[in-house]
């Protein structure tokens, strides 16, 4: 059983992820920010993987990404930082990348590389879900890895099934049309969104993601959902305030 289906079991709601990007602010604070996000007592992690063309990310992911690319980042430096502390954290991690950036770097070593460093699952946005029929289901079986596909309020019921059928993970919600990016609030209009696709009594677990950025955004989706991702709040906040203070942006979140 994987770190995340176990954690599923143990707790089916209120859920709390976070995303970062690997390599930002600095190079080398890709295992201080994982070390201080498990402590401060997030369920599960979203090692965000740089890229030159980051199609589903904002502004604040884009400008974080192209600076951990100019610190040095890369696949194979991730990979090294994710080994030196394989044995020290619990937490589950999910490497958030995309497909392209897999195919550049070789499909077949980029899930080898994940298994030996402790990632248990993908979020690739790009990957078109034939390919993963076709090909990269039974690779990602081979290598223990399970894949996250996105849903979004345009996405069909039939496809939206379909998902649910094929996950062994979680459904990532987005929670809006839009690129990744904190929002102000919840609106109703997203609600409804919610409220349909509970209403399909799926079997995979529901995270919503774009745009959970505060405490009063994580209970509203929660109650309604699953649980939560956080990625432009944390990488704004990380980046201005640095490594040390994550315990405090995690308490305004979760308390």
């Amino acid at each position: 059983m994987s770190k995340l289906t176990q954690l599923f079991k143990e707790k089916p709601n209120r859920l709390c992820s976070v995303y970062f990007t690997s390599g930002y602010p600095q190079l080398n604070d890709t295992v201080s920010v994982i070390k201080g996000l498990e402590a401060a007592g997030i369920d599960f992690l979203e090692v965000g993987l740089p890229y030159s063309d980051p199609m589903a990310d904002g502004p604040t992911i884009q400008e974080s990404s192209a600076i951990a690319l100019k610190n040095g980042i890369n696949l194979d430096v991730i990979f090294k930082q994710l080994e030196e502390i394989k044995n020290q954290v619990n937490i589950p991690l999910i490497a958030m990348g995309y497909f392209n950036q897999m195919v550049r770097y070789g499909s077949e070593k980029f899930c080898e590389k994940c298994q030996s460093v402790g990632i248990e699952t993908l979020v690739l946005p790009d990957m078109p879900m034939i390919e993963y029929e076709k090909t990269y289901k039974a690779m990602f079986a081979k290598y223990g890895l399970s894949n996250v596909f996105l849903i979004t309020p345009q996405t069909s019921e039939e496809r939206i099934r379909k998902i649910d059928e094929m996950t062994d993970a979680f459904i990532y919600v987005v929670a809006s049309s839009s690129i990744t990016g904190a929002k102000g609030s919840i609106s109703e209009k997203q609600i409804a969104y919610f409220n349909r696709i509970k209403s399909y009594n799926l079997k995979s677990t529901l995270i919503a993601g774009f745009g959970i950025s505060s405490k009063d955004t994580f209970d509203t989706v929660c109650e309604h959902v699953n649980g939560a991702i956080i990625g432009s709040a944390f990488v704004k906040y990380v980046g201005a305030n640095g490594v040390n203070t994550i315990n405090g942006f995690v308490k305004e979140i979760i308390g």
